[in-house]
């Protein structure tokens, strides 16, 4: 997938948020305007500095090779790829490598997309439901500064809004080296009573590994929105399912041998299904969001390959089927001419049926490490003041307080199960000053937390070596703040932040192990700018720049957290003349430290893609250029030990996964 919405905005329409247009002096024709997200004013709006919109032209022109980049458009966050295109993407923002979700929370529609006591890891967050074309907006935040944020919050948030009609309907077809074959279409329909969606798309893609991909992916979405009750309504149900092979990192000694997109394990891989019914109302105080979902999820891997059993391999099978449920409420309520109240609560009850970890060969299982059952509930109230003294000053405070109880049933080790609960209170302060009419200042200072694995909680025994063990607290907390300013003229956005976190302890479940991995506390300071400028009326430009220093806390060498990366650098230009438009974008991310004592790194990464297309009446035709100079810098790096056959040992060494080849994408999209 790619130029799915350059397409629509090339062809001179766009969503009412995006564009406004305005009658010429030429009878029957109509000039239209493009107003990016990004411009949008968020002075005397934003909280923080680190908070924005990103709205419809801000994600049409970027040439995008998987859904999970659409997180990108965040300022300083990358999202990259260990393993097969069906899985979660792994995420870096901050300095935490959020392996695919811990600090990072994410919303499709109102519903929560992270996935609590996972089988793959905690927090896992998979965006690939997600429709590109049918995202009108995305909503970011960064630290956990408001008090709305909950689980999975520290490093900050994204909110994915679909449109309730689109802004012309569609068909697309996408074409691509490796078997990338891509179709989308998206329809609209308003009656008196309200309007209908219809969304859908099919990707297959086979890759340039040397055992083929075989990747199937489909999305459907129904979207019915209208007025009710005395407000805005809408109920959405989204159908996922995808299935492919895995191509996971490649320990850097056989690359020689095999090259880059070389397989050990050609057994890899997975299956995903996903079902989803969320509804919202919501008036000019007050909102009501609900859902309900079931998760289907089976993933093989293998990272060391011979290491711990030379004869049938290392492969192991992760398992996981749920129901998730939930709904949240939030109000808004002026008290007097300075003070404003938001407060609200929420629920979310998950119902894990199976979650398991097992051993596994050519995908077929050979023993259980741990099997589970686990029931997790949340509860939560939040409120949050603002006092307006003077026009131009505005003071935040926030109170939260969550409680989350879990009880695991151990199907395999019955000392592994029990029952445990842990709550929160976390306070929120804020100010954001005006001091200039486009100048604004702003410090924030919030709690959040991360929920840690249920099993990780009641475990009591190691599941393989049967060595008792401690376990660990259900809801980790941590502390951040942040400094910033914001500047915005006509044609000019630029925000700048210097923030700093601690967290209590990074303590996570090992998904690959049935057990708990215990780390020290952190702490993390970073300075962020992102900069947006409306050169003309055809052209934008925008540079985003990131530097975090991560480490743990105490006195010592060795204090670097794995994969903590310092630097991250993107921008990019796009285009926009009569018919045609084009666009540039480059990426870097620096080395991130492999072992607590930085003496083992990863190697930088930049990327550049580059697209084009061109609106031929109600047709657009595309193309889009990924990898442009055709690097072969990693996508991500691990250290570890492995074995390789014919090997007597183990061997440490880091292990990548190469970013793929240049690739060329066409596409052709049809607008109705």
């Amino acid at each position: 997938m790619s130029k799915y919405l350059l397409a629509a905005s090339l062809t001179l329409c766009a969503s009412p948020m995006a564009v406004a247009q305005s009658e010429t002096a030429t009878e029957g024709t109509t000039e239209t305007i493009q107003v990016w997200g990004r411009a949008f004013d968020q002075i005397g709006q934003a909280q923080s500095a680190t908070e924005g919109l990103v709205g419809y032209d801000d994600i049409a022109t970027r040439p995008i090779a998987r859904v999970g980049e659409l997180v990108e458009v965040i300022p300083g966050m990358i999202a990259t790829q260990h393993s097969g295109t069906g899985k979660a993407n792994q995420y870096f923002l901050r300095g935490f490598n959020l392996d695919h979700g811990t600090d990072f929370a994410a919303y499709i529609d109102g519903a929560p997309v992270n996935m609590r006591s996972h089988g793959h890891g905690q927090g896992y967050l998979d965006l690939n439901p997600i429709i590109p074309e049918m995202v009108a907006e995305i909503r970011y935040r960064k630290g956990s500064y408001r008090a709305d944020d909950g689980d999975f919050s520290l490093a900050g948030s994204a909110r994915f809004d679909f449109y309730d009609v689109l802004p012309e309907n569609f068909a697309t077809l996408e074409l691509g080296e490796y078997g990338h074959v891509r179709t989308a279409a998206g329809y609209s329909h308003e009656t008196a009573h309200g309007a209908f969606t219809l969304g859908g798309e099919r990707v297959t893609y086979d890759g340039p590994w040397s055992v083929e991909e075989d990747a199937e992916r489909l999305n459907l979405l129904a979207r019915y929105s209208g007025t009710a009750l005395g407000g805005d309504t809408s109920l959405t149900v989204m159908y996922y399912d995808a299935d492919w092979r895995g191509a996971d990192q490649l320990p850097e000694r056989a690359i020689g041998s095999i090259g880059r997109f070389g397989v050990v394990d050609p057994d890899l891989g997975g299956a995903s299904e996903r079902l989803s019914l969320t509804g919202r109302w919501e008036n000019e105080t007050a909102f009501v969001d609900a859902y309900i979902l079931r998760s289907d999820f089976t993933l093989f891997s293998n990272f060391t390959y011979l290491l711990e059993d030379p004869v049938n391999g290392d492969q192991f099978e992760q398992r996981d089927e749920r129901w998730v449920m939930g709904a949240r409420y939030g109000q808004t309520a002026p008290l007097g001419d300075h003070f404003t109240l938001n407060w609200g609560a929420d629920v979310r009850h998950d119902d894990i049926g199976e979650i398991g970890l097992y051993r596994s060969t050519a995908r077929q299982r050979t023993g259980t490490i741990r099997a589970d059952e686990i029931t997790e509930t949340s509860l939560s109230a939040y409120s949050e003041l603002t006092w307006r003294p003077i026009e131009t000053l505005r003071l935040t405070g926030g109170l939260r307080a969550d409680w989350m109880d879990v009880e695991v049933n151990a199907l395999t080790l019955a000392d592994n199960g029990g029952t445990g609960d842990d709550s929160l209170i976390s306070p929120k302060l804020g100010a954001a000053w005006q001091v200039a009419p486009t100048i604004e200042l702003y410090a924030n200072y919030g709690r959040g937390f991360h929920s840690n694995d249920a099993r990780g909680v009641t475990i009591q025994l190691d599941p393989v070596s049967g060595d008792a063990v401690d376990g660990v607290p259900l809801i980790v907390k941590g502390d951040g703040a942040e400094l910033g300013a914001r500047w915005e003229t006509d044609t000019l956005n630029v925000t700048v932040a210097a923030f700093w976190l601690e967290l209590d302890s990074e303590l996570v479940f090992v998904g690959d192990g049935g057990a708990t991995e215990p780390n020290d506390g952190t702490e993390r300071f970073g300075l962020e700018a992102a900069l947006f400028w409306q050169v003309n009326d055809w052209l934008v430009a925008d540079v985003e720049a990131a530097w975090t220093d991560a480490a743990f806390q105490g006195v010592g060498a060795d204090d670097q957290i794995p994969g903590a990366v310092e630097t991250v650098l993107s921008g990019g230009l796009a285009a926009s003349w009569n018919n045609l438009s084009a666009s540039a974008r480059v990426r870097h991310f620096g080395e991130a430290p492999l072992i607590e004592d930085g003496s083992v790194t990863s190697d930088p990464t930049t990327l550049v893609n580059i697209g084009g297309a061109y609106a031929l009446g109600d047709m657009v035709l595309a193309v889009d250029v990924f990898n442009l100079f055709d690097s072969a810098d990693a996508d991500i790096t691990y250290f570890y030990e492995s074995r390789l056959s014919g090997e007597a040992a183990g061997v440490e060494d880091r292990h990548l996964r190469s970013v793929e080849p240049r690739q060329l994408r066409a596409s052709v999209t049809w607008h109705f």
